[in-house]
């Protein structure tokens, strides 16, 4: 086990000064609101935004994983082949950049969504209004690293069992819309026609 800090890079998000104003063709910019509260980056497009100047550290790349510092959920997003161009992320998320000759970046995103990991930021968590995970807690967070190979195949399998997850869930609601429509037939027809219902019974 070492820490966080250890394998990455810990850097704060860049801070806006007030409310960020689209700007076409402006600086592509990653808010709270472009993640979602399952720890993905979203599918819509990441938005330009008016900027005056921002330093190179600010700048998350695919590759990087960026952290929900404040909010119900504190995960980690990975940011995939979908931030097509690098992009300035806004606090409160935090970037993390892997050191790759000590930690791959699906294993590192992984871990920190875990209960383990979770619960370790629950008992960090500061704020009444709105919970927020300070910065020394997240770089002192402990994780395991078993060799990189391993470190692939436990993040590869775990991304599989999401899309098996998601793909039955997608199965439920077919078959329920399915139901829905046999039923909804079953209901016009005719009063003195026989008709089965789903499950092969007589109505």
């Amino acid at each position: 086990m070492i820490r966080l800090s250890d394998c990455c890079d810990v850097q704060i998000g860049f801070t806006a000064k007030g409310r960020l104003e689209p700007m076409p063709g402006g600086i592509r910019a990653i808010q709270l609101g472009d993640t979602t509260s399952d720890g993905e980056l979203g599918t819509k497009e990441i938005g330009t935004y008016h900027f005056n100047e921002v330093a190179e550290r600010y700048w998350a790349r695919p590759g990087d994983v960026v952290f929900r510092s404040r909010g119900e959920k504190n995960l980690a997003v990975l940011l995939d082949e979908r931030l097509s161009q690098p992009a300035v992320a806004v606090m409160p998320l935090v970037i993390l950049r892997p050191n790759k000759s000590m930690v791959v970046a699906e294993y590192l995103a992984w871990f920190v969504n875990q209960p383990e990991a979770q619960h370790y930021f629950d008992l960090c968590a500061r704020g009444t209004g709105m919970r927020m995970i300070p910065i020394s807690s997240l770089s002192s967070l402990e994780i395991p690293l078993p060799p990189l190979e391993r470190q692939r195949a436990i993040a590869e399998t775990s991304s599989l069992a999401r899309l098996e997850s998601r793909l039955a869930s997608r199965l439920v609601e077919r078959r329920q819309h399915l139901r829905s429509l046999s039923l909804l037939e079953c209901a016009h027809v005719n009063d003195t026609t026989e008709f089965k219902t789903p499950h092969g019974g007589r109505a």
